[in-house]
């Protein structure tokens, strides 16, 4: 009788006991959930029409979705820019904004510009050039949506970009970050340089960069500077730049990539796999340009067509002679 009461008595304690546990791990996974939510940054310069049309610009691939919004200011910029030689003021303005939203494991670093009120106002920073940037950066695996309310180079959504993906709790590295604002200014330099140069695109350039990453990490943060020089010949080689960048050019991406081991960003185990995704998802959105270039894959492919007329033929002569 007795051990039965007390078998009875622990029953309701136990289920009280579960009850409370399940319920503080409800509130906590509710929290947690709110650093999944997509965060939208604006600059502070933007008036609140400007504010409110940038917001349902950025937001509108959430469908309704839920996410939170910081304000980004000319501390915001002289914190994630100035150390890497930039000279903005806490009383700098801005006004181009974005939004970053987490994606699942492998799906890479994913970049729009999009149009404020019909117009493209992201005047210097290129996608491919955000995507380059944000991988030095440390970022993984996220869809990045840029606009701007104003005509303007883009510095200020590159620095929100920065302080949204520290605010989900990741944490990014100075060096990786100054690192990725010298390979931005670089090549965005050399893109200016080429513009309208029969046989250039920025979309070649980035892929090429994209892949000479992808080949360093394969040699992890001891690749030397002599074999980043030999990786480089070959991606410019490979992405058919070889009579279009100049030496200086090919210097300057030399001199970046060697920042870009020296961060440490090497050290990360998943750049590579980031890089090899990068590269993919350039390739994708310029198939015009690259369909026409000696890769790997077209390579592979003209290989494929010639394995099948050379065994059309053989089939043929087999026929004929048996």
């Amino acid at each position: 009788m007795t051990k039965r009461h007390r078998f009875n008595f622990k029953w309701p304690m136990l289920l009280v006991a579960l009850l409370v546990s399940f319920g503080s791990w409800s509130v906590l996974a509710h929290a947690d959930d709110t650093s999944d939510e997509p965060i939208v940054t604006l600059g502070t310069s933007l008036t609140s029409a400007q504010r409110a049309k940038t917001i349902s610009t950025l937001t509108s691939a959430l469908n309704g979705d839920s996410y939170q919004t910081i304000t980004v200011t000319g501390s915001t910029l002289v914190k994630y820019l100035n150390p890497s030689g930039e000279s903005f003021t806490s009383s700098s303005g801005v006004w181009s904004s974005a939004m970053i939203q987490k994606t699942s494991s492998g799906s890479g670093i994913n970049v729009k510009i999009l149009d404020y009120d019909g117009t493209n106002n992201i005047t210097t920073i290129t996608a491919n050039q955000y995507k380059n940037a944000a991988l030095t950066a440390g970022i993984t695996n996220a869809n990045i949506y840029v606009t701007s309310a104003t005509s303007i180079d883009g510095s200020g959504a590159l620095a929100g970009i920065y302080a949204a993906y520290a605010k989900t709790g990741n944490s990014l590295n100075t060096k990786q970050v100054n690192a990725a604002q010298n390979e931005l200014s670089t090549l965005s330099g050399i893109t200016s340089a080429n513009k309208n140069k029969s046989g250039y695109s920025d979309a070649q350039l980035n892929n090429a960069v994209a892949g000479a990453k992808s080949e360093m990490a394969k040699k992890g943060s001891s690749v030397t500077n002599n074999q980043i020089t030999t990786i480089v010949n070959q991606q410019i080689k490979n992405n058919n730049l070889t009579n279009v960048i100049t030496n200086n050019q090919k210097t300057e991406i030399i001199n970046l990539l060697i920042k870009v081991r020296d961060s440490g960003a090497l050290d990360s185990s998943s750049f590579k796999t980031q890089a090899s995704s990068l590269m993919k998802n350039i390739q994708s959105n310029a198939k015009g340009i690259f369909s026409k270039l000696n890769t790997k894959e077209n390579q592979n492919l003209l290989q494929q067509v010639w394995t099948a007329i050379v065994n059309f033929f053989s089939s043929i002569v087999k026929s004929i002679f048996g």
